[in-house]
């Protein structure tokens, strides 16, 4: 995604999802650059392998995003402008983004929960290894997440429930299913951290992340210091708004992806 990519994405790896170590590991295993996940051998947290997304489909009003945009944006920690392109494609229960700017391309994998888009990405044509959690944030504190790992079209889903702290910091407990169906369970630590979060999993693995938080919901990128992340809004006019970086960014990039 980001054009700038000087290349020194650091989403401290997150795997979300509690998913096992090998979650960072395994979760975006295989796949061709198509992210078609074909079959993707270790997914997900806490345990692995792969399921049929729980996903939700898109409600009826929400505008699909798949497409080609034009895309505009700053990038992260003051590095300037940049334009570029976008192409969106539906993977199941997931998305592969893939940027065009200038001679530089990126790719990565996107999960949905209504009009809220979040995307780990990095430099090159191949996305793997790079992972993304949604989180929508309840009135209580909870957490209810949905993950995605770059070359695996299935999705996987965790709740995570607060025990302790104020917003969006504090200690979980999280349970889920990883895209294989097979449940798992975990500690989750959230800190705040600059302009984002770092997220901590433990509990059978010991894996990091880092996020940004808008209104209700946050998006985590992790897969190591190669990985970024994006948060859209998908706009009623199919225009996405972004806000993307990385756990070494002093200030975040911004995004606009308007529809060709």
């Amino acid at each position: 995604m980001k054009k700038t990519k000087n290349t020194t994405w650091v989403v401290t790896s997150l795997c979300v999802l509690l998913l096992a170590m090998s979650a960072c590991e395994q979760k975006t295993d295989s796949v061709p650059p198509v992210n078609t996940a074909a079959g993707n051998a270790g997914n997900s947290a806490a345990t692995s392998n792969t399921k049929p997304a729980d996903a939700k489909p898109a409600a009826a009003s929400e505008t699909e995003i798949a497409g080609d945009y034009t895309v505009s944006g700053t990038n992260e920690s003051g590095g300037g402008a940049y334009t570029g392109d976008l192409k969106v494609t539906k993977r199941d229960a997931v998305y592969q983004f893939s940027w065009q700017s200038g001679p530089n391309t990126y790719d990565g994998v996107g999960v949905r929960i209504g009009n809220d888009v979040a995307v780990a990405f990095t430099e090159g044509s191949d996305g793997k290894g790079c992972g993304v959690v949604l989180y929508s944030i309840g009135a209580n504190g909870d957490l209810d997440g949905k993950a995605g790992y770059w070359g695996v079209n299935n999705a996987e889903m965790e709740t995570a429930k607060r025990e302790s702290g104020t917003g969006l910091e504090g200690k979980y407990k999280v349970s889920g299913k990883n895209t294989a169906g097979n449940p798992y369970t975990a500690d989750l630590s959230v800190k705040n951290d600059g302009e984002g979060y770092g997220f901590e999993w433990s509990g059978g693995v010991s894996l990091t992340g880092f996020g940004v938080q808008r209104g209700n919901t946050a998006a985590v990128g992790f897969g190591g210091q190669r990985c970024a992340f994006v948060l859209y809004e998908a706009k009623p006019d199919g225009t996405l708004e972004g806000k993307w970086g990385s756990q070494n960014s002093k200030s975040f990039g911004t995004e606009t992806a308007k529809r060709k």
